[in-house]
């Protein structure tokens, strides 16, 4: 059986971007090792932000809702089975003003569902979708991974661990601003020494 792989492209360029070139390199190198099925997920073509329609059809029960509550759904359905079906998520994830892109952000509203990717057990939330492993491109041009304005890289382990995704690597590609020679190659060799389990 074919291990799944998916991308998820944060960027909202779709040419120049420096997480998207390494992401390129790093498929190439996932997929020399291991062959895998691979599906793509630009969130540059757009997200929808979830609202009250979409809220109240997620939080009525399955058997209850109406056509029009699983019609306001069906695209967070889809990008969830996307996840389900991954055992292996590669997203590319540029720092935009110290935050996460507004597009990923509505990403993981649309991913983050109650009965579906998580679940309150007696000790608390427990993430569903287990056994994936994560590797997170993080770009930016002057925050680094690390540092006391890195406010994404924390949400990013709290957010996926909480639906159960918590095995992540993260290839570090921040500070590109400041030296875009020495971050790019240190990526590239991270990436190169990455080794998955035959």
């Amino acid at each position: 059986m074919t291990n799944q792989l998916l991308r998820i492209d944060a960027s909202m360029r779709k040419s120049g971007s420096y997480s998207r070139k390494l992401g390129d390199r790093l498929i190439e190198q996932l997929q020399t090792q291991q062959p895998h099925g691979l599906t793509e997920r630009d969130l540059a073509d757009g997200v929808p932000h979830i609202n009250e329609a979409w809220i109240n059809a997620n939080f009525t029960d399955v058997s209850e809702r109406s056509t029009q509550q699983r019609s306001v759904l069906s695209y967070s359905d889809v990008l969830v089975s996307e996840l389900e079906s991954a055992d292996v998520v590669v997203i590319g994830l540029p720092i935009y003003n110290f935050g996460v892109p507004a597009a990923f952000k509505a990403w993981i509203d649309q991913i983050v569902r109650a009965k579906r990717t998580f679940r309150y057990g007696k000790n608390g939330p427990e993430g569903l979708l287990e056994n994936t492993k994560a590797y997170i491109i993080l770009s930016s041009g002057g925050t680094q991974l690390g540092s006391d304005i890195d406010f994404v890289s924390g949400y990013i382990r709290h957010v996926l661990g909480f639906i159960g995704i918590d095995d992540l690597t993260f290839i570090d590609s921040s500070g590109i601003g400041r030296d875009e020679e020495k971050v790019l190659t240190n990526a590239h060799i991270a990436i190169d020494g990455i080794r998955t389990a035959a």
